[in-house]
């Protein structure tokens, strides 16, 4: 009874919105401390346990465990336990080559996993420019490192100053700022609860062309893998 309230809405919820990694960007600042959830039950799994609050299981990544999951199972093998929910798993449809509204379903009820990848590929979009932005003598490599972590931030979360800083970096790179206005774009689709479906897969659909001629392509491999979500 001492062990949960000080160390699990104490330390591990304290250390657990300060330090760690994210694999998704939910909308606080929840972090995973570490991808071993032993100490705890699988709360060290923090961002995880935010984004899908009522998923019996807080792993999602092959590498990070989950001991209170180990637990569910081993109950549930011998009838003590009952599974109602877990984070939603994505399909995929390689072979479709136009987004319709099983896309569009899908990427709204994976809309965690969408930005996660997205996340992916703007590192390759970084990746691709850092070259050619380290030429540049005006920018600096600690300005370039800051920039680079804004880039990866959910872009609600930006501050004017963040905003600023993004701007000064737009200006040398055109690839990165499609990247960030595309993400802004995307997120959007699922927030217009008062479209109609028609509309919201109208823009999906725009999404992806515009996104696979813009010449960068991080992003237009997005897209062939976004159109897939079935």
């Amino acid at each position: 009874m001492a062990w949960i309230p000080i160390t699990a809405a104490g330390v591990i919820n304290g250390i657990g919105h300060y330090w760690g990694y994210r694999n998704y960007d939910c909308n606080d600042a929840a972090t995973n401390i570490i991808p071993l959830g032993i100490l705890i039950g699988g709360e060290e799994l923090h961002n995880n346990h935010h984004t899908f609050a009522t998923s019996a299981k807080l792993s999602s990544k092959w590498y990070e465990f989950d001991i209170g999951w180990m637990y569910i199972r081993m109950l549930e093998l011998i009838g003590l336990a009952n599974v109602k929910k877990v984070a939603p798993a994505p399909k995929f449809d390689r072979q479709k080559l136009v987004a319709d509204f099983e896309t569009l379903q899908s990427v709204i009820a994976n809309r965690y996993d969408v930005m996660s990848k997205y996340a992916k590929s703007l590192k390759h979009a970084w990746n691709a420019e850092h070259d050619y932005l380290s030429g540049k003598a005006m920018l600096e490599s600690a300005f370039l490192k800051k920039a680079r972590k804004l880039m990866q931030r959910e872009p609600a979360r930006l501050d004017a100053d963040h905003r600023k800083q993004l701007s000064e970096l737009f200006a040398h790179s055109k690839a990165l700022q499609t990247m960030h206005e595309m993400r802004v774009e995307l997120g959007a689709i699922w927030e217009r609860s008062t479209s109609t479906r028609e509309q919201l897969l109208h823009q999906l659909q725009d999404w992806c062309l515009r996104a696979e001629a813009s010449g960068v392509q991080a992003l237009h491999d997005f897209s062939r893998r976004l159109r897939s979500y079935a």
